[in-house]
Formats: structure tokens, C-alpha cells, sequence
């Protein structure tokens, strides 16, 4: 953790006298939201106990928002600013190939899976032409609920986690010139002391007038520790996205 922060404060002390060369000429608003078709699997622990999200609970993708805000200035040496919002939840019935908590195994459940994250990132241009490229910090509310309820009984079991992390974040553009069309990249990502989040998308982007199209695929895991519950999980696939820029 602490080599993470060395890392983070560095770039934080170079990149906006990088980038003050490189900063937005006018100010620049954008908003767009997104429907992501994810895919899940991986495992969920707690108190010693584990469970295959995927083969044992059979948790399938019922609906997610994506929303996302960003704000672009003018001004060197201050951050841009970037809030985005996601939220997936996840339900199925499935067969305990294992013991899990209180439930025993060979048990029909029952399960809900609830995952939101909040993002708040501070980042700078570093290139502003037909190759752009931004590089930041984002500090990200987690939080995680899988409840698991046997079917005809009374056992459950619930695996929470919640923390606030802070991530580099990257992102890349290149456009074609005059044609409104280009193709991007952009991620964020920590790890420590055995804990790992990663969340990178890949995309193609078409512009007219104010109107802003995406379509691409995202990835994201969480492998994160909260007292005796842990989610080792990966969301992917792929996503479409519309937004307005000003």
C-alpha cells in the first residue's frame, strides 16, 4: 500500500506541470449513460467457507446502471473533474455443491447479489490533439451484498464488503481527423496487500454535433477482503452508451 501511495503522490507532483501545457482551451461539459450486458463469475468467502458464484449459485445479470459526468477547464495546474456511477444486480437459483456458512451442502437457494461503486476523479491532459491522453486519481466507494437464502428452509448467509480505494486512473483516445469517429481506452486499477480492483474499457466512439455514441467492452474484478467476507469475482462484457457533450 504504502509503494502505491509513493507511486500516486508522485505522479500527482509531475503530472500538472505535464499537463499544464496540454489543458482544455475552453470548458467543456459531458454526460452520458450506458447499458452494460455483464457477465459474472468467481467465488464469494465467508467465515472460511466459499462458493462458486457461478456454478453453485447461478447468478445471471438482472439489471445495471451507468451513469457518468465530467468536467473539463481551461485552468493549468487544477484538475479536471470526473463522477461516474455503476450499479449491477445479480439473481439466481442454484444447487450448494458445498457447505456455506449455515447452509448446508446439496441445499436449493436462493441468491441477490448487489454491487455499486461511486467514483470521484481528478485528472489532467496530458496530450489534447488527435491523440489525447489524461492521467489522475480516482477515489472509489465500493460496496457488495450477496445474500444467499436457502429454498424451504430458514438458513441464509450474507457476504458484505465495503471500502473506499484509491485508483490510477488512464485514459486514451485517438481520432480520425474530420470524421467524428475514433477509438479509446481507459482504466482504473489498485492493488495491495493481497487485494486487487481493475475496471478497463475498450470502445469506439462516434460524434455528431453534440450527440456522443459508444459501443466497446468493459472488465472488471474485485478481489477484496472486508473481516471474514471476501469476493474474488469478474464482471465483463459488452456495453453501449450514449451521452451529450457541450
Amino acid at each position: 500500500m504504502r509503494k502505491l501511495f509513493l507511486a500516486v503522490s508522485s505522479v500527482a507532483l509531475v503530472t500538472p506541470f505535464v499537463a499544464s501545457t496540454a489543458s482544455a482551451d475552453i470548458v467543456g461539459l459531458g454526460a452520458n449513460v450506458s447499458y452494460w450486458d455483464s457477465g459474472l463469475s468467481g467465488k464469494a468467502t465467508t467465515n472460511g467457507d466459499q462458493v462458486d458464484i457461478e456454478n453453485d449459485l447461478d447468478l445471471s445479470s438482472d439489471s445495471n446502471a451507468n451513469l457518468t459526468a465530467y468536467l473539463e477547464h481551461p485552468l493549468p495546474l487544477l484538475p479536471n473533474v470526473r463522477l461516474s456511477y455503476v450499479s449491477t444486480e445479480h439473481t439466481g437459483t442454484g444447487n450448494l455443491g458445498v457447505r456455506f456458512d449455515s447452509i448446508g451442502a446439496g441445499a436449493d437457494v436462493r441468491s441477490d447479489l448487489d454491487l455499486s461503486q461511486l467514483d470521484l476523479t481528478l485528472y489532467y491532459e496530458i496530450l489534447d490533439n488527435w491523440v489525447n491522453l489524461d492521467a489522475g486519481l480516482t477515489v472509489r466507494k465500493l460496496d457488495g451484498e450477496l445474500l444467499v437464502q436457502e429454498i424451504g428452509g430458514t438458513q441464509a448467509s450474507e457476504t458484505d464488503i465495503d471500502g473506499v480505494l484509491p485508483m490510477g486512473y488512464l485514459a486514451a483516445r485517438f481520432d480520425l481527423p474530420f470524421s467524428g469517429v475514433s477509438a479509446g481506452a481507459e482504466g482504473n486499477f489498485i492493488s495491495f496487500d493481497g487485494d486487487s480492483v481493475y475496471d478497463v474499457t475498450a470502445y469506439g466512439q462516434y460524434e455528431i454535433s453534440l450527440l456522443q455514441l459508444r459501443a466497446g467492452y468493459r472488465q472488471m474484478a474485485i478481489d477484496y477482503e472486508d473481516g471474514n467476507d471476501r469476493l474474488d469475482i469478474e464482471l465483463d462484457g459488452p456495453f453501449i452508451s450514449a451521452g451529450v457533450t457541450f
